[in-house]
């Protein structure tokens, strides 16, 4: 699905004039954004770049998964990369090293968290991101390991 059905879609239910007047721009905006985007060679085609093709623009130029992570968080979920398929290791030795980074990963984590409370018996709200950070990257690596266990990777 191209981004501006996912919007088009979005606003339906609320209504482009209640999510126009939420968001404080104009109607006309929120019907650029449910077009395809202008395209020289598509003269009818009147869209504008909107705001999730702008996201994703920026997670390409950055290459920073923080970016995805934290709309997912926003949203009440958190981002799974999909499981690599292509590698030219071993089945035991992905096993082995997804495992040992699973393990690595929950090390960090203990050690944002002893950290943390090591200096002063608590854990204030910068200790807290880094201790989120680690719980992320954890919960991410281990749900990519179960993902490949479903798919029967290690068979």
């Amino acid at each position: 699905m191209k981004s501006h059905e996912v919007i088009r879609q979005a606003v339906d239910e609320p209504g482009v004039k209640a999510v126009a007047a939420a968001l404080k721009i104009s109607a006309a905006l929120i019907y650029k954004w449910c077009e395809p985007i202008y395209d020289a060679t598509a003269p009818d085609q009147s869209g504008a770049k909107n705001p999730l093709d702008r996201v994703i623009d920026l997670h390409r130029i950055t290459k920073d998964e923080r970016i995805v992570r934290w709309i997912c968080n926003e949203a009440g979920g958190f981002f799974v990369q999909n499981p690599l398929t292509d590698s030219k290791q071993s089945r035991d030795e992905v096993l082995f090293q997804q495992t040992r980074n699973m393990m690595r990963d929950f090390s960090e984590l203990l050690d944002a968290v002893s950290g943390a409370h090591a200096n002063d018996g608590r854990i204030d709200a910068k200790e807290s991101d880094v201790i989120r950070q680690r719980w992320e990257d954890l919960k991410a690596l281990a749900e990519r390991f179960v993902v490949s266990c479903e798919k029967g990777r290690f068979h």
